[in-house]
């Protein structure tokens, strides 16, 4: 079993399964029902151990289960898993999915509600003026996503939550640092009422950057998940899905997702993450125009090329010794 992320391209168009709700509040990027087809898609691409995925969606679960019927001094328990690990690899589509796959469970039991999901766009929070960060943070844990959990069992997205929830132990004396403490302190003491108040409320936070978020969050997760970026055997399986998916609109590339070649591809592109190993197909396609013309036309050699000449420039980028 791989140890590794990886992502399977979805075959299905995207679309909602339930209805999206378009009438944003402020500090929001996304509300929509739940169950969600898209989502759905995004949780079926997703290419983990099974018990990584059992695992997160248990949690999940048993938050809606468990926190409503215990006393959190018996069980004291947030509603925060929290997603760690390098950029591309999949944790933002892994939290979309866990949300869809966490509705599918309750659907159909007797006496639940429909289920909502609730994303948050960070960047609207932060402001330079003194003050304002602060009181963005308070309205929307306070005010936006209260409202929303009111509703009904409520998952909510806190993508890159480092941006609202910043280590306070490492701010510097620049860029108002006290509106930034401000502002996290706020945040946290917004989460400890809602996980007092709103049992059928869960947050599913990500972040490339786990050593910048404030340690007081982090121990208040009832889960820290690490998504690390694929290994070799994860790099093959992305390389054959993505050139699969690619077969439906250029037949040739069936047969070459099935060559044994295509080994020495993955461990070629070492450290490579999922997103930038779909995309080194991309890029090989582009090496000659008549590939570009007719990617069925694409061949181990030049992915090989494309995969050596990516980790060469990586490399020599970021300084990395190969």
């Amino acid at each position: 079993m791989r140890s590794a992320l990886t992502q399977r391209s979805p075959r299905s168009s995207p679309g909602s399964g339930r209805a999206r709700l378009t009438a944003l509040s402020s500090g929001l990027a996304d509300m929509r029902e739940l169950p969600d087809s898209e989502f759905s898609d995004l949780w079926e691409a997703i290419l983990v151990p099974d018990e990584l995925k059992d695992q997160l969606l248990s949690q999940a679960v048993l938050n809606f289960t468990v926190r409503g019927k215990v006393s959190r001094a018996t069980l004291p328990l947030h509603g925060i898993i929290a997603l760690v690990g390098p950029v591309g690899t999949g944790k933002t589509s892994l939290a979309k999915g866990l949300a869809t796959r966490t509705a599918d469970v309750f659907s159909g039991v007797n006496g639940a509600r429909p289920f909502r999901f609730v994303e948050v766009d960070p960047h609207s929070l932060s402001s330079g003026s003194l003050g304002k960060t602060q009181r963005a943070v308070t309205e929307l844990f306070g005010s936006t996503i209260t409202e929303q959990a009111a509703l009904g069992p409520t998952i909510v997205l806190l993508d890159e939550v480092e941006t609202i929830l910043a280590d306070r132990a490492k701010l510097s004396l620049e860029a108002n640092p006290i509106d930034v403490h401000r502002a996290t302190d706020a945040a946290l003491v917004q989460l400890d009422r809602l996980a007092a108040s709103h049992p059928e409320l869960l947050f599913v936070a990500t972040s490339n950057f786990p050593q910048a978020i404030d340690a007081a969050f982090l121990s208040r997760a009832d889960l820290v998940l690490g998504v690390p970026p694929p290994d070799e055997g994860g790099r093959l399986a992305i390389l054959r899905d993505t050139l699969s998916g690619l077969s439906a609109a250029f037949p040739p590339l069936q047969v070459l997702a099935r060559l044994h070649g295509l080994s020495a591809v993955a461990r070629a592109a070492v450290g490579l993450d999922g997103r930038a190993m779909r995309k080194l197909v991309a890029a090989a396609c582009t090496r000659t125009k008549e590939v570009a013309l007719d990617p069925g036309l694409l061949t181990i050699d030049l992915l090989l090329e494309t995969a050596r000449s990516v980790v060469a420039i990586r490399d020599a980028t970021t300084g990395r010794v190969p």
